[in-house]
């Protein structure tokens, strides 16, 4: 059975050679969005591979699966495509380990002060040892809680990292149960059955808010999640509590997470993510003291090109075989 493949995203030509060697019955096709391929090649694909480019699902008729290239899919809401239930599976799985690796780097650089310490260097003022004692001195992270919201493939790889230092992990998900994700493409270094940390479902955030030193949010963007950490459950943090962001925008309150940060009731945030991407050059975030801002980059994989590829691969022959799917989004959950 020759399946047809379209691409819209800008990959080097040794990607697709590459993935025509791994799947010579195949048929590669590619575009931009600025030149549509012709109406037959859209009447046949089978797998598109997309990330914003979403045609209308009456021009895909033999559409089996869209694969995205992003983890979340709250850009595919209200399009045809996604109210035409064809299968749509995420680039989720990709990033575990680099999301984890800067969801540590913030908890380290805002346990050791680093916003407040690259103030003193903007300044070029030097603190007297009163100041530094008084405002310089790190956060201890041995005996420290972290608590993530959103624990799957990244917030266990989080978890991971967080235990290495001593930290105790509570994660939140729907359920708060110990699901293998046997339909999911993972690059994480953590199993389920070595996995440490005490799980919570959604419904008892609070509990969990209230003894979190780190709160790390990652969780996706769906109508469940939007708005989730407002001005009250960011009361329910210990007074000096980090908040670190990688999920979406819209998921935590900025106008409250600014008002908490500026009274001390929030001792530092480290935000990757925003309401309005790109970040405004006359946003107060640049400039905010004890913030450490980031433009959207905590989710880049240095392996991209070839664990997307291997995801692609593996998605064609199940595709080819009517095997399930790997990273094929709830719809009804909303990822």
């Amino acid at each position: 059975m020759t399946l047809t493949y379209l691409c819209s995203l800008p990959l080097p030509d040794s990607w697709f050679d590459e993935l025509q060697k791994r799947m010579p019955q195949v048929a590669v096709h590619r575009m931009t969005p600025e030149t549509p391929p012709p109406a037959e090649v859209l009447a046949a694909v089978d797998l598109l591979h997309t990330s914003e480019w979403l045609p209308a699902s009456a021009d895909v008729p033999a559409l089996r699966l869209v694969q995205l290239d992003t983890s979340g899919v709250d850009h595919v809401r209200g399009t045809t495509l996604w109210e035409s239930g064809v299968p749509i599976a995420t680039l989720g799985g990709i990033a575990p380990v680099p999301m984890a690796e800067y969801a540590l780097m913030s908890i380290l650089e805002l346990a050791h002060r680093m916003p407040l310490i690259a103030r003193h260097r903007l300044d070029r003022s030097w603190p007297s040892n009163a100041e530094r004692l008084a405002s310089l001195t790190p956060r201890q992270l041995s005996g420290a809680t972290a608590g993530i919201v959103g624990y799957g493939r990244i917030g266990r790889e989080i978890s991971r990292l967080a235990t290495t230092f001593g930290m105790n992990v509570l994660g939140v998900s729907r359920s708060g149960a110990r699901v293998a994700a046997t339909e999911k493409f993972d690059t994480g270094r953590q199993t389920i059955d070595d996995d440490p940390a005490e799980l919570f479902p959604i419904d008892r955030l609070d509990e969990v808010l209230r003894r979190s030193d780190f709160l790390v949010v990652v969780v996706p963007l769906t109508e469940l999640t939007c708005g989730l950490i407002g001005p009250a459950q960011l009361d329910l943090l210990p007074h000096g509590a980090f908040v670190v962001n990688i999920a979406r925008g819209g998921i935590v309150d900025e106008q409250a997470l600014l008002d908490r940060l500026r009274d001390g009731r929030i001792g530092g945030v480290a935000l990757d993510v925003f309401d309005e991407e790109p970040l405004g050059a006359d946003s107060v975030w640049w400039t905010e003291p004890g913030a450490l801002i980031t433009p959207h980059v905590a989710g880049l994989a240095p392996q991209y090109h070839a664990q997307t590829l291997d995801l692609v691969v593996e998605n064609l022959t199940r595709l080819a075989e009517n095997r399930p799917l790997l990273n094929e989004v709830d719809r009804a959950a909303g990822y």
